[in-house]
């Protein structure tokens, strides 16, 4: 096959990849600190970080223009430390997977810490550990399953990522156009036998990684 039939399929995985990475970090660090805390605020905040999971992708794509956009802070401080703007580029796209894919990866990672039994964490404590310690040798291994099955279908939901990508980073090929996005060009090109061929590829990957989201839950 053409070079240009691979290139928005290392694209979209190569991005994905990025992405899961900083959604496994941050969903991992939020999950642990929303598990088991108590305090003012925290059913708004949760809200906040699950919202992305219910909104219209056209909307989230929306607000990364409104807070990375070239009038906003953000934008303006962007612009001036790489001397361009991020929209339209390929960390655009990271952004934009990274946002619609965050809620699922601590959602999961939440439900796994809040599983842990604290007797073990707290025996931990009295044995010298600190918190670090407790953390990194005691829940998360404990929590692991969860957070693997959520990093799965993290990684799962930024390689599916379209609507939001779309207005945030373009369609540029081989910077911004993702596999869904060469597909629906593809479908409006008219050239159906290749936009068939990625929905496969794509329908392949996605179903490998839900089947092994189920095999480790059994």
């Amino acid at each position: 096959m053409s070079t240009d039939f691979w290139s928005p399929l290392k694209l979209s995985i190569e991005i994905a990849f990025v992405s899961g990475i900083i959604v496994i970090v941050a969903g991992i660090l939020f999950g642990k600190w929303m598990a088991k805390r108590k305090f003012k605020g925290k059913l708004f905040l949760e809200t906040v970080l699950l919202l992305p999971l219910v909104l219209p992708p056209t909307v989230v794509g929306f607000l990364l223009i409104i807070i990375f956009g070239k009038n906003s802070v953000l934008g303006s401080l962007i612009t001036w430390l790489f001397n361009q703007p991020v929209m339209f580029t390929w960390w655009a796209a990271v952004i934009a997977s990274t946002v619609v894919a965050f809620p699922l990866m601590y959602q999961s990672a939440k439900t796994g810490f809040e599983a842990v039994d604290e007797d073990i964490e707290n025996a931990a404590r009295v044995d010298g550990a600190n918190e670090w310690q407790v953390f990194f040798f005691i829940s998360i291994p404990l929590a692991l399953k969860a957070i693997v099955a959520g990093g799965i279908l993290s990684f799962t939901r930024a390689l599916g990522e379209f609507g939001a990508t779309l207005m945030f980073a373009g369609n540029l090929p081989g910077k911004t156009q993702t596999t869904p996005l060469a597909i629906y060009m593809a479908i409006e090109s008219g050239n159906m036998s290749l936009a068939w061929s990625w929905v496969i590829c794509m329908i392949g990957i996605s179903f490998l990684m839900l089947l092994s989201v189920h095999l480790l839950k059994a």
